[in-house]
């Protein structure tokens, strides 16, 4: 998380500054051997592990440890160990000795409070992680990805009025490429949505040339499948996946398959063969199915018209139903008589 939090900072606040690679580790011998323990945990896929090197790693370094209190943010929050994310940030805080690592500091801990606040619906959490935010744009006010959680945990928190006001400051700071702005738009006419767990925004370009972002099909239902032309059990769910796309053709549906393969050749030839004539695109990287936490496939998510995130399935599931009842829904929310405002409403 460290090296991506960063870049991101040093990014989205404007300051240039160099970036410590976690690499170098802490500065005791005994330390760094647990620390190097505590990465090779971490690429064996046991973050849990990983976590407790690194505070034992910490704790060998006088507890003053910045590379190993990244790591522990970083794997703390992809096991859900949010006390000790909690407790590295804080610490970071503490530790800190410029300006800039301080809000570096307050912005970790706000996203550790948020991400505990969505996987417990903890209020508390909500209200602490807009604390740390505020922090954060105290000393660095242009800083988007603060404003834009900030936005969604006030409007978690049912401050409606406080949450346009950060996402309309989070669309005025925000560069244009950014995945978030259409979706802080919505949430500035329907902060509702904010309070919904909307699947996560992204933007892509498909195989056959087409821009689309999940906020975008705003309105429609969307059948997202994740899957990979090595995978065996995806090749076998491909005639149920293109039996869906042909039977829902005059429905307000969009299937979208993201392959994981990295032979993107093989990938087009695989498509070509098979007709697989739905929006295609290639997660080469898997930063895609980062963002939906996808570990194993096919996996597949059901999007509603409001893109609020209704259903996921691992393998081959019967999905028609819902599909259904979600379409009915989308075209009556597309045939609902639209209300002109008048000046001033």
């Amino acid at each position: 998380m460290r090296g991506a939090i960063v870049v991101l900072a040093v990014f989205l606040l404007g300051i240039n500054a160099a970036i410590t690679q976690d690499d170098q580790g802490p500065t005791d011998p005994k330390a760094q051997k647990t620390y190097r323990e505590g990465l090779e945990w971490a690429h064996k896929g046991m973050p849990g592990v990983a976590v407790d090197s690194f505070k034992k790693a910490n704790k060998q370094d006088g507890g003053h440890c910045e590379p190993c209190a990244n790591k522990i943010i970083e794997y703390g929050l992809k096991t859900g160990d949010f006390k000790a994310a909690d407790a590295a940030a804080q610490q970071l805080i503490v530790d800190a000795k410029t300006p800039l690592q301080a809000a570096e500091g307050h912005l970790e801990r706000g996203t550790v409070q948020y991400r505990e606040g969505v996987e417990k619906n903890k209020t508390d959490c909500y209200a602490e992680a807009d604390r740390e935010f505020q922090a954060t744009l105290a000393a660095y006010p242009r800083t988007p990805v603060a404003c834009f959680y900030d936005g969604v945990a006030l409007a978690r928190l049912n401050r409606d009025d406080a949450a346009k006001a950060q996402f309309a400051k989070y669309l005025d700071i925000a560069p244009k490429t950014d995945t978030e702005r259409e979706r802080a738009q919505r949430y500035i006419e329907n902060p509702e949505l904010a309070r919904a767990r909307l699947a996560p925004p992204f933007s892509i370009t498909t195989l056959d040339g087409r821009q689309v972002s999940l906020d975008s099909l705003a309105g429609k239902v969307v059948l997202i499948d994740f899957w990979a032309t090595w995978c065996g059990p995806c090749r076998e769910a491909l005639p149920h996946l293109r039996e869906i796309a042909q039977k829902f053709s005059g429905d307000p549906l969009v299937v979208m398959s993201i392959s994981l393969d990295k032979d993107e050749p093989a990938w087009k030839q695989f498509v070509a063969k098979n007709n697989m004539t739905w929006l295609q695109y290639r997660d080469g990287g898997g930063d895609i199915a980062k963002l939906f936490r996808v570990e194993s496939i096919p996996h597949t998510f059901t999007i509603d018209a409001d893109g609020v995130l209704q259903d996921e399935h691992i393998g081959d599931a019967s999905v028609e139903g819902k599909l259904k009842k979600l379409c009915a829904r989308a075209r009556q929310l597309q045939e609902a008589p639209q209300v002109a405002l008048k000046p001033g409403q």
